[in-house]
């Protein structure tokens, strides 16, 4: 689950991690009404998306007095800003984040992450601030610098303070900046996180060290734990169809292609993606039903697929494990019936109670193509989409 950069900054603050003052805004009003409540003579007009690029995309103002806060809350607030993650289609601007200037002197980069070749978390730095990591790490790779946390002990302060080191934070702030990377790592560990960022990190005119952006991501099977993060969630940041698959538990995420996708198992669902892009199909969606899928999970499932107007025709591929092929069958079979099916279906099923699921698919009356293996199915559903 990701959050708005202004949100990270109400858990950075609460857990000792500097950042500067600000209030969120969701109109122009109450973006000048938050300009006045800071102490500065500078603001900064930050649009709120789950998106990085938006300074790059005109979504990050800065302002010299309240009449230009109006006019550039004006300007941003139901934009809809396009970044290299949001892609063509973009994300509205349905609220602001109204900051206080600083005197930037020098900006970082700085995050934390699972590192999953060490199954550690690993604490990212570079001096190159403000650009996108990818771009550094393709151009100037030796500026990046990692320091490996042993879980046992958590971060060491002498690594903190050799990553600052490393990054070439002034000498008279690299203790600050040790103790910003500290807190950051109790943010990591005690929330759940699987990505906290911050680009910039910058060291301004008076010494201090400060988040000047915020990154958050938290595991969503740790979200139990944290209502307090949950709270955080905007729905009009998410797809849909994804918002209606977390209410039944599924995996799904929304792709660009033609051809619908029900699988049991994450690792089966990608090779099922892979096999439809061997043959030529490009895949609408990844989604996983799980091992213990009731039919009407399976129904809701089919339900989502067909709720994305691209989706052309539908491949099933089922490996019944705990999953029991008869369950899939039932509730593809009712699915298809609820929704009036008319694209092409083509089903796979191998397995548990493979052979009562294949007799309710071929007893239901409806027009269904049955497939033996993975590759014989993807090769019949990228046919029947091309027909």
């Amino acid at each position: 689950m990701n959050i708005h950069e202004y949100q990270g900054k109400e858990i950075f603050r609460s857990m000792g991690v500097a950042v500067p003052n600000g209030k969120v805004a969701f109109t122009a009003d109450e973006a000048v009404e938050a300009a006045k409540s800071l102490d500065s003579e500078v603001y900064v007009v930050k649009a709120q998306i789950h998106a990085g690029g938006r300074g790059k995309a005109g979504g990050v103002k800065i302002a010299k007095s309240l009449d230009e806060v109006k006019a550039y809350a004006e300007e941003l607030l139901g934009k809809v800003l396009v970044t290299h993650q949001t892609g063509p289609e973009g994300k509205e601007v349905k609220r602001l984040y109204i900051e206080e200037g600083c005197d930037i002197q020098n900006e970082y980069y700085l995050s934390f992450v699972v590192d999953r070749a060490t199954d550690r978390v690993v604490l990212m730095g570079s001096e190159e601030g403000g650009t996108e990591i990818e771009e550094v790490a393709e151009k100037t790779p030796e500026k990046i610098f990692k320091e490996v946390i042993d879980p046992t002990t958590g971060l060491m302060p002498f690594q903190a303070r050799r990553l600052a080191f490393n990054i070439n934070i002034p000498k008279e702030s690299i203790n600050k900046a040790a103790k910003l990377m500290m807190s950051l790592y109790e943010v990591f560990i005690e929330k759940d996180c699987s990505i906290v960022e911050i680009n910039p990190l910058v060291t301004t005119g008076d010494g201090n060290v400060l988040a000047l952006d915020s990154k958050i991501n938290f595991d969503d099977n740790a979200l139990f734990k944290h209502k307090d993060v949950v709270e955080y969630r905007d729905l009009d940041e998410e797809d849909p169809k994804e918002i209606e698959a977390s209410k039944y538990d599924l995996s799904y995420i929304a792709l660009d292609g033609n051809i619908g996708c029900m699988v049991n198992g994450a690792g089966l669902a990608m090779a099922t993606m892979d096999t439809i892009k061997h043959f030529g199909g490009e895949p609408a969606n990844f989604l996983d039903v799980g091992g213990g899928a009731t039919t009407e999970k399976v129904t809701e499932a089919f339900k989502i697929i067909l709720g994305d107007d691209a989706v052309k025709g539908i491949f099933v591929n089922i490996f019944g494990g705990i999953m029991k092929c008869d369950v899939i069958a039932n509730g593809v079979v009712e699915a298809a019936k609820q929704v009036e099916l008319d694209i092409p279906l083509v089903v796979r099923l191998e397995g548990t109670n493979v052979k009562e699921g294949k007799e309710i698919l071929q007893t239901s009356g409806l027009e269904i193509t049955s497939a033996d293996t993975m590759a014989e199915g993807a090769n019949k559903i990228v046919e029947l989409v091309k027909q």
